[in-house]
């Protein structure tokens, strides 16, 4: 048996060519291929890729707050949380893109005090109060909107702003593409080996991918309430890019 390796970049695979096609796989566990009697093995990289506008914008807002007890930290908090998620909603965000991804408690300690020396007293650390945390993750889907969303926020008593990560709702079609854009370029690169060798491509034997998409750069807000301002800020969303590279085995004949 004749063996050919042809490394290449890939950005996606497809089923362009399913009647030549094995299944599309992230891992190939079946059994090695067989190849037909006097046939040559030809393994071939290639890769496709789109690229989308987002349609979504994922952050995190939420409220950190203070006080002398647990008691009085959670109740300040509860209601900076409680006007903030309110503003979620006025901004037309719906029930089901707004999620809590953080809650949490936890107690301030009193700095120790230093002696003349430079050394630190020895006493235990003492509770001088408490911080409360809570945060939501929000899926914004009019992005035109985020800027004047997050100003919104931080004027209802926001103080921790986190993102935003672009996406695409449903990046299934733009992943399709990729894929038969992978499987046409590893299909044309076997047929220039195949014809420079004086053979002919008789079938695929697998198929097997990897890649996605990858996002911009998340631009992170974090401010507090106090510094907040009434201009919304500036944010741009960029474009996506879909890549999904596939490693395809042929099956050469004379």
């Amino acid at each position: 048996m004749k063996r050919f390796s042809l490394p290449a970049t890939a950005l996606a695979a497809a089923l362009a060519y399913a009647p030549l096609a094995a299944p599309v796989a992230q891992a190939q566990t079946g059994p090695a291929p067989v190849l037909a009697v006097g046939g040559t093995l030809l393994t071939v990289s290639a890769d496709g890729q789109v690229t989308r506008e987002p349609d979504l914008a994922v952050f995190s807002a939420g409220v950190t707050s203070s006080g002398k007890t647990a008691a009085a930290a959670l109740a300040a908090n509860s209601a900076d949380m409680t006007r903030v998620i309110a503003a979620v909603k006025r901004a037309g965000i719906a029930d089901r893109d707004i999620q809590t991804s953080n809650l949490s408690l936890s107690p301030v300690y009193a700095p120790q005090r230093r002696l003349p020396d430079g050394t630190i007293t020895p006493e235990q650390p003492t509770i001088a109060g408490y911080r409360a945390n809570n945060s939501v993750s929000v899926r914004q889907r009019k992005l035109d909107d985020y800027g004047k969303v997050i100003d919104a926020l931080v004027t209802a008593g926001a103080n921790e702003v986190n993102g935003p990560s672009f996406e695409l709702d449903d990046p299934d079609p733009a992943t399709d593409e990729a894929r038969t854009a992978a499987i046409r370029k590893a299909r044309a690169r076997a047929e220039l080996y195949a014809r420079a060798a004086g053979l002919k491509v008789s079938r695929i034997l697998s198929i097997s991918e990897s890649g996605g998409w990858s996002p911009p750069q998340p631009v992170m807000y974090r401010m507090a309430a106090q510094d907040a301002v009434s201009s919304a800020p500036p944010v741009q969303s960029g474009e996506l890019q879909m890549r999904v590279n596939v490693t395809v085995q042929f099956e050469l004949a004379p």
